[in-house]
């Protein structure tokens, strides 16, 4: 018999967000999502992808917070309260939710979508049909780490996987997440590939997709600081923020074979300029770039000299 939860919701504003956030951690928030509040339909509703220190981009969203049963109720109204005065006592809905009516409700922001010509990735469980068409499927757990295919920059990584040769080689995901980057290129053939992230809980979690994707045996996961010295890769993806992809630009030119070809993304549009120049004078080649709403992605290959 599984135990019950308490699930609390309510809809707030860009400015509130973090601290309404921070204040339902803080009493014990076992995971907080937050959904498009003025998404038309479910389908749309797409599960916040936030890359480290990113602030939200919608106006308004429905905030969900999941807590132990007999959590006090009265202390998370109050610490609401103090929080935000303005919110009214109807605008907080509060309600019980049995273990497995909350992987349902999780299920149903996360269904299985296609990137590219071959690459679907699919809730764990989920069982993908067998037709025998040429279908790369990726099972995928989130966890407590970001990264499900939904952000319009996860989006845009993974079609760029779909389309390159990746047969033989090594790869880097850098700021791996999830891991869903790096299983899915591991899917399409390459023959390692490394994952680093600063967050040990993307580690965890971006294992624990490998396992569950029988590639575990060919991921090798560091932090930032535990990247061997001399790792080289013949492809790289990174999926973080443009502060940090400026910053790293010398770090890739030393990891990645010449010639060898990589996609930066998490960059909104108006950023790329600064980046394609600073990329180019690090010794990159080919660069050039693709647009999904609001984000790009910047692609190209490692120069030879």
């Amino acid at each position: 018999m599984s135990l019950p939860f308490l699930e609390l919701s309510l809809t707030v504003s860009g400015e509130q967000q973090s601290r309404v956030e921070a204040a339902l951690e803080a009493l014990g928030a076992l995971s907080v999502t937050l959904l498009d509040a003025d998404a038309q339909t479910p389908d749309e509703r797409a599960i916040f992808e936030p890359g480290v220190g990113e602030t939200p981009l919608w106006k308004s969203m429905v905030l969900n917070a999941l807590f132990k049963d007999g959590a006090d109720r009265g202390a998370l109204l109050d610490t609401l309260h103090e929080a935000m005065p303005e919110l009214p006592p109807d605008a907080i809905a509060l309600r019980e939710v049995a273990d497995q009516d909350w992987e349902r409700a999780w299920m149903d922001r996360f269904r299985p979508m296609r990137f590219g010509a071959r690459l679907w990735i699919y809730p764990w469980n989920v069982e993908p049909p067998v037709d025998g068409r040429d279908v790369v499927v990726v099972r995928l757990d989130p966890g407590l780490a970001f990264g499900t295919g939904t952000h319009p920059t996860t989006a845009l990584c993974l079609e760029w996987l779909d389309g390159v040769d990746l047969s033989g080689k090594t790869i880097i995901d850098y700021g791996c997440g999830s891991g869903v980057l790096a299983i899915a290129a591991l899917k399409l053939d390459a023959a390692r590939a490394i994952g680093v992230d600063n967050d040990p809980q993307a580690l965890l979690a971006t294992r624990g997709n490998a396992e569950r994707n029988g590639v575990a045996q060919r991921l090798s996961l560091h932090e930032p600081s535990d990247l061997p010295k001399d790792v080289r890769a013949d492809a790289l993806v990174a999926n973080i923020l443009s502060r940090p992809l400026h910053e790293l630009a010398p770090a890739f030119a030393r990891v990645l074979r010449g010639g060898a070809p990589f996609a930066l993304s998490g960059i909104l549009a108006g950023q790329q300029d600064e980046l394609l120049e600073h990329y180019a004078e690090c010794g990159f080649a080919g660069l050039e770039i693709a647009q999904r709403e609001d984000w790009i992605r910047i692609g190209g290959v490692r120069g030879t000299r």
